[in-house]
């Protein structure tokens, strides 16, 4: 729920030789430097299938940090027609961020990935007015009404969408996530944590340009990244 502040890196100077340094996948890289979080397994740290590069996040609707990223985080996106792997880890502390990251599903299962976004967004634009689960209920019955959507009595009766959380926080646990959001940016070969979202246009600049000089364009694969991809796990 934090995000550090350290001093800034100029990785849009020196792209090519900031990647070179890094080694192997499971070595610990921030952007600032110096400023992440010891990780326990990234071996899962890799881009969709065609792309070269990647935003993976762990987000929690409630979080405050988070709602700060979230418009950063799908500029970067749309900027870069690069995927974003997104997961749910909805804090144990807070009180409805589990519930609203199970609507979030249910609407990107139902109706549209592109409507689940505007959800989201919604929700982190509108935190500071959500104080409990009947508060998160009567936001949500507004959003479908105003979106022309008709809204479950029981948005998961089969607990279909519980699961998929819950099993994005059990990720969660495994890579051994201490706050959110946590975002990378990732390669084929490498991975930064961007613990200051501000840096996160340069980081992305840095990984295409590593990405770009490691490997010979590939007409199929470039195809692949002119359109953007949230890929919700």
């Amino acid at each position: 729920m934090r995000l550090t502040s350290m001093n800034r890196l100029a990785l849009a100077a020196v792209p090519a030789l900031f990647f070179a340094l890094l080694a192997p996948a499971n070595a610990q890289y921030s952007a600032p430097p110096n400023s992440g979080t010891t990780f326990k397994d990234t071996s899962m740290l890799k881009p969709p299938a065609g792309a070269k590069v990647a935003i993976f996040v762990f987000e929690d609707l409630e979080c405050p940090a988070c709602s700060h990223a979230f418009p950063m985080v799908q500029g970067a996106i749309e900027h870069y027609k690069i995927p974003l792997v997104r997961h749910d880890f909805p804090l144990k502390m807070h009180l409805w961020s589990f519930d609203a990251a199970v609507n979030a599903r249910y609407i990107q299962d139902k109706v549209s990935p592109k409507t689940a976004e505007e959800y989201r967004g919604a929700v982190f634009a509108s935190q500071t007015s959500i104080a409990s689960k009947e508060d998160l209920n009567n936001f949500t019955r507004r959003w479908f009404q105003s979106h022309k959507l008709n809204m479950p009595f029981v948005v998961d009766p089969q607990g279909v969408f519980t699961k998929e959380v819950q099993a994005d926080y059990a990720l969660g646990e495994r890579i051994g996530l201490t706050q959110t959001p946590t975002i990378w940016v990732v390669t084929q070969k490498n991975w930064i944590q961007v613990t200051d979202v501000n840096q996160l246009y340069q980081t992305i600049d840095a990984a295409l340009a590593e990405a770009n000089t490691a490997a010979p364009k590939s007409t199929a694969a470039n195809s692949k990244l002119r359109h953007p991809a949230t890929v919700q796990k």
